[in-house]
């Protein structure tokens, strides 16, 4: 793939360009829309070979294989009145706008693929997941941290919604970290400790050799403080509430 175009250049458009050059590697060509026009002028300053263009269509019209990444609700004021010919590839990183209907968008008999980059891309420390299986953009998110082909557009729809449960994380953290603060810890002294914390839990991750049970039996003593948290406060209950809450967002993203 010699020619990127990414229309759309928020968070995931800028952890994608970040991603090809990670490690010092040769760019590809890379064309950017004028949409997120902060994000597009710097990156086109920070790296040799990534151009802004003009408007959306000149973007395609450079391209090979073309990322639509803007946000749902913008996608038909975006791509209104762009011409994609038959040999371009397309690849729908737009969450909840499936196939189908970025075809009707489009009018076009192009290659489309959907995928799911993440922002540790721009580290290539994330998998990507993509439907339908397609050569050249499998290789291409390999190169930026590996690929998850999926058989159709059900179990797609099923890692999206796992995708959802990311600024849940955080925000799990962040409640750590004021719980303390309210005990009178410092909060940066709270804040640097949870975030040391959970960088050693994510790098146990790591070992594919155990699965994710695993991992928490072998961090709980019996009758220990680990035990005494995961047993009281994520309880049946709140598992069924994640549960719920999960297939409420899957119902929504079919």
């Amino acid at each position: 793939m010699e020619r990127i175009g990414i229309i759309g250049v928020g968070e995931i458009g800028r952890a994608i360009v970040m991603g090809l050059r990670h490690g010092g590697d040769e760019l590809p060509e890379v064309f950017l829309s004028p949409r997120g026009a902060d994000t597009a002028a710097e990156l086109s300053e920070r790296y040799e070979g990534v151009r802004v263009c003009a408007d959306n269509q000149a973007v395609v019209d450079r391209s090979e294989v073309v990322i639509i990444a803007v946000r749902r609700q913008d996608r038909h004021d975006a791509l209104a009145g762009v011409r994609v010919d038959d040999d371009k590839i397309v690849v729908n990183v737009m969450a909840g706008v499936g196939n189908d209907d970025l075809r009707q968008t489009l009018a076009t008999g192009a290659p489309l693929t959907r995928a799911i980059p993440l922002p540790a891309i721009r580290e290539r420390r994330s998998v990507t997941v993509v439907y339908p299986s397609h050569p050249r953009v499998n290789s291409f998110f390999e190169r930026l941290g590996g690929a998850l082909p999926v058989a159709d557009e059900a179990a797609f729809n099923v890692f999206s919604a796992l995708t959802g449960t990311l600024t849940t994380h955080y925000w799990y953290l962040a409640t750590l970290t004021s719980w303390a603060a309210g005990h009178g810890i410092a909060s940066e002294d709270a804040d640097r400790y949870v975030r040391s914390l959970f960088q050693g839990v994510g790098r146990a991750l790591s070992d594919n050799s155990r699965s994710l049970h695993q991992l928490a039996a072998d961090h709980e003593t019996p009758g220990g403080n680990n035990e005494r948290i995961r047993t009281t406060w994520f309880d049946p209950a709140s598992s069924e509430a994640l549960t719920s809450a999960l297939d409420a967002l899957l119902r929504d993203l079919t």
